[in-house]
C-alpha cells in the first residue's frame, strides 16, 4: 500500500478517531463517518470525471463485475438475453457469464488476435437484437495488452445496450475520462493502485435511471445495490491511494517502462525467449514471456522462495495451470506451458529487477541443462 493511504486510514480505526458506522447518522459519530465516506466518493468520482452519485462501493472488481453483469442481465432480461464478452476476460467475468448461461442467457465469447487485442469489428458483428450487454476489459491482467475501450465505447454509444469495462488493471495506471468516453459500467479495485485490499467501486452511469438488480440483500446501503456496513477506513484509503496514483500516473508509467526494459535486457542473454501479447500498446508493469524447453511450473516452483512470478492470474487459488488468455490467442504447446507472468510496480527497485533478471536467466539455463542429462 501507499504509505500515505495507510496513514490516512489510521484515524478511522480507533476509539479516539472516527470509528462509527457511517450508516448510523442518528448520532454525530456516524455522521462524521458518513462525511468521510462521501468525501472519498467525490474524490474518486473527480478522478474519473464522473458523477459522484454514480459510484457505489464494493469489495473490489470481482464483486463489481458480478454486480454489473448479473445486475444488468437480470434487470433487462425482458429486452434480450444475449451478452457479448471476450475469451480473455478475468475469471470473475467469465465465471459470471457461465452462471448466466445456466440461467438461460446466451453469451458470445469474442477471441482476440494473436497479439491479445480484441477487434472492434468482431464485437459489432456479434451484436444481435437480443444483445443487452457488452463487457470488455481495459487491460488484460496476464499480458498487459490494452484494449481499444474508447473506440469500442464510441461505436456502441448509439446501440440500445450497456457497455461494461473491467478497469481493475488500468485504473490508476491509465487516464480514464468518463465524461468523454461513453462507458456505462466500470469496475475497479483499490489494491491495484496501492490502496487497501477488499475495497473497490462500481460506476453506473445515470444510476437512478439505469436500475440494476441487486445480487446481495439485507440492507439499504449504497441505495440498496450493495448492502452491508461500509468500511470507512478502507474507503478513505482507496480515495487517498487513487489521488496519489492520478498525480504520479506518468511517473509510475515511466518507472515501470525502465524496469521492464531492464528485465528484457537480462532475458536477451537467453535463446528461445518469446514475449506474449502486443508490446507496442501494453502496460509496462506486466511482462508475459515463454521460455523454450522450460515448463513454467518447474520455473515457478524452483524460484518461489526468491522471485514472485506466476503462470497467470493471481485469482486461480495458487494453481499452476495453462493460461486461458494465451490459449485464446492460439498459443499452444511448449510456448503455452513455458509462459510466466512478471509484475512490476511503483515500489519495485532497479536493484530488485536486476537481481530477478539474473536469477531467472541462471535458473532457465540450469533447467535446460538438467533436461539434457
Amino acid at each position: 500500500m501507499a504509505p500515505e493511504a495507510v496513514e490516512a486510514m489510521l484515524p478511522y480505526l480507533t476509539n479516539s478517531g472516527i470509528f462509527a458506522n457511517p450508516a448510523s447518522v442518528q448520532h454525530c459519530f456516524g455522521g462524521e463517518a458518513e462525511i468521510a465516506v462521501e468525501n472519498a466518493r467525490s474524490q474518486i468520482a473527480e478522478g474519473f470525471h464522473g458523477d459522484t452519485k454514480d459510484f457505489i462501493f464494493t469489495s473490489g472488481a470481482t464483486e463489481s463485475n458480478n454486480l454489473a453483469l448479473k445486475g444488468i442481465a437480470l434487470a433487462y432480461r425482458d429486452k434480450g438475453k444475449h451478452i457479448i464478452t471476450s475469451a480473455i476476460e478475468h475469471k470473475s467475468v467469465l465465471d459470471t457469464c457461465k452462471y448466466l448461461e445456466a440461467q438461460g442467457f446466451s453469451v458470445t465469447y469474442v477471441r482476440p488476435g494473436s497479439d491479445g487485442v480484441i477487434a472492434l469489428d468482431d464485437i459489432l458483428n456479434a451484436i444481435t437484437d437480443e444483445t443487452t450487454l457488452v463487457s470488455i476489459m481495459h487491460v488484460n491482467n496476464e499480458t498487459g495488452a490494452i484494449q481499444p475501450i474508447e473506440q469500442i465505447a464510441q461505436a456502441l454509444s448509439d446501440k440500445k445496450l450497456f457497455f461494461h469495462v473491467d478497469a481493475a488493471q488500468s485504473a490508476g495506471k491509465l487516464p480514464i475520462d468518463l465524461s468523454s468516453t461513453p462507458i456505462d459500467l466500470l469496475s475497479i479495485s483499490a489494491h491495484k493502485f496501492y490502496g487497501p485490499k477488499g475495497i473497490g467501486c462500481l460506476y453506473i452511469r445515470n444510476r437512478k435511471k439505469n436500475q440494476l438488480t441487486p445480487i446481495l440483500h439485507g440492507g439499504g446501503q449504497e441505495s440498496g445495490l450493495r448492502p452491508g456496513t461500509l468500511p470507512t477506513h478502507q474507503i478513505v484509503g482507496m480515495a487517498t491511494s487513487f489521488k496519489i496514483a492520478q498525480e504520479t500516473l506518468s511517473k509510475d508509467f515511466e518507472h515501470c517502462q525502465r524496469l521492464k526494459q531492464s528485465m528484457l535486457n537480462s532475458l536477451n542473454q537467453l535463446e528461445g525467449v518469446i514475449l506474449n501479447g502486443k508490446q507496442a500498446h501494453a502496460l509496462p508493469n506486466i511482462i508475459n514471456v515463454s521460455f523454450d524447453q522450460v515448463g513454467s511450473d518447474s520455473l515457478i516452483i524452483s524460484l518461489r522462495d526468491r522471485i514472485a512470478i506466476a503462470s497467470g492470474s493471481a485469482c486461480n487459488r495458487g494453481a499452476i495451470e495453462a493460461s486461458h488468455v494465451l490459449r485464446a490467442m492460439d498459443i499452444e504447446g511448449e510456448r503455452l506451458y513455458g509462459a510466466i507472468r512478471i509484475s512490476i510496480g511503483r515500489y519495485t527497485t532497479e536493484t530488485e529487477i536486476q537481481q530477478a533478471g539474473h536469477l531467472l536467466v541462471e535458473e532457465v539455463k540450469r533447467l535446460r541443462e538438467l533436461a539434457l542429462t
